[in-house]
């Protein structure tokens, strides 16, 4: 990545940006809330959506950065000038279902890549817009919030574990069986609505592991993600355990694990995989 981006302040100017721009829409969530059709990750677009879409592409021309954008809205789309080159991978609003119901647990997620693979994204933001909470990390720096560095849980017992299992899929009933050794043996299960942040919740220790073997997510969704958790001292693999090498596409779908120690991750991994 370029050292002559400030990586951190131009994101920081995004999420204010977000705020901004967001704000009438959280105004009048008690109000009818438009479908605007799909987006290109397949979900219905809201306004929220598009408003938080346009702050970051605005913020980022502004600054005179030449990228191509992967977003869950738009597709893909680029914005080229002279400077060096880059893809912006974002989710402008992950958990919009939670946002315009009135619940509390919603996001912005912003990934920074060279190349749109998944294993390349060296920059990533977080933003908890409910809690005040801003998840940032670059490769090989470390991983923070709001600015203090954040780790992983030590905890190894799935017993004692607190896990986030996203079970939201239509194929439920073939979709169970994969899950059910590992349901058995975890008392602590839990699943919020907007997987970027669930992941940021296993980075700081919230959670002790949150598992998406549905074959429904997208990139789009977990790219910051996934470079906070490995920031933070997390594991992230797919049920193989093997690196996650996934093109960076609103339309490509990723399993994975993620993990705050390695033991923890090797007990969920054999459930998972003693199917």
């Amino acid at each position: 990545m370029s050292s002559r981006i400030d990586w951190l302040e131009l994101l920081n100017i995004c999420k204010e940006t977000i705020k901004r721009n967001i704000l009438p829409c959280l105004e009048t969530l008690s109000e009818p809330q438009p479908d605007l059709g799909k987006g290109a990750g397949g979900d219905s677009i809201k306004l929220v959506d598009l408003a938080a879409e346009k702050a970051i592409v605005e913020t980022l021309q502004k600054h005179d950065l030449s990228f191509t954008l992967i977003s869950e809205e738009s597709g893909i789309k680029k914005f080229y000038n002279n400077s060096p080159h880059f893809y912006i991978t974002i989710d402008p609003i992950d958990g919009t279902t939670n946002l315009i119901h009135g619940i509390p647990f919603y996001c912005s997620s912003i990934a920074i890549s060279k190349k749109p693979i998944l294993s390349d994204v060296s920059v990533g933001m977080v933003i908890d817009f409910f809690h005040d909470l801003t998840y940032f990390a670059q490769k090989d720096m470390g991983a923070y919030c709001n600015g203090k560095k954040i780790f992983t849980s030590h905890c190894e017992s799935l017993k004692d574990a607190i896990v986030g299992l996203d079970i939201n899929t239509e194929k439920i009933g073939t979709f169970i069986p994969r899950i059910s050794n590992l349901i058995k043996k975890i008392h602590h299960i839990r699943h919020f609505g907007a997987n970027a942040l669930e992941l940021c919740y296993v980075a700081d220790g919230k959670t002790d592991a949150f598992v998406d073997i549905r074959g429904k997510l997208r990139t789009t969704d977990m790219a910051a993600g996934y470079l906070i958790v490995k920031e933070s001292g997390g594991f992230i693999t797919d049920i193989e355990n093997s690196p996650l090498e996934t093109k960076l596409d609103p339309k490509t779908k990723v399993n994975f694990i993620a993990s705050g120690n390695i033991e923890i991750h090797k007990k969920i991994l054999n459930l998972v995989k003693n199917h």
